[in-house]
């Protein structure tokens, strides 16, 4: 029999979960910087609190039967300008995607991307972007996202 998750949004009281997830999928992809980690944390919940509350912010996630949170995402409405393409006045960027050890390859980071997805449709965003892991790369190109042309320029050494 398949487990059968529900998906549901995340609010202030998910804070700090969605913290230690983002957390943790640092940590999952090699960063060991524990003092800009621990930094991060800190100046990132006060950030996280601020965009949920003035809906610039939202996350999902799924539930076990159970009741435990097996995964989360979220979407960061970004206020950006015109372009011959997209007329929006947001862009969302997909951010903390995690998924907890023990329900990994069972697709819930594909139906959280694909639920996010879908809010963006219904909401007329017409650009969706993020930064994929190299875990998650291959599930974003099969959703249709593919690499663009941005550069970084870091003016402090990492």
């Amino acid at each position: 029999m398949t487990e059968t998750f529900t998906i549901r949004q995340a609010t202030l009281d998910d804070v700090t979960l969605i913290v230690s997830h983002r957390r943790r999928m640092f940590e999952d992809m090699g960063y060991t910087n524990l003092e800009g980690i621990e930094a991060m944390d800190q100046v990132g919940a006060g950030w996280l609190r601020e965009r949920i509350e003035n809906g610039r912010y939202l996350g999902w996630f799924a539930v076990s039967p159970g009741g435990q949170i097996a995964a989360g995402a979220g979407l960061w409405l970004q206020d950006w300008p015109p372009t011959w393409f997209d007329q929006q006045p947001y862009r969302g960027y997909i951010l903390n995607v995690y998924t907890e050890p023990d329900y990994r390859r069972r697709g819930l980071a594909r139906r959280l991307v694909q639920t996010i997805n879908a809010w963006c449709a219904e909401q007329g965003i017409v650009t969706v972007t993020l930064h994929a892991s190299k875990q998650g790369r291959s599930i974003y190109e099969s959703l249709g996202y593919r690499p663009t042309n941005e550069m970084r320029l870091f003016t402090k050494a990492e």
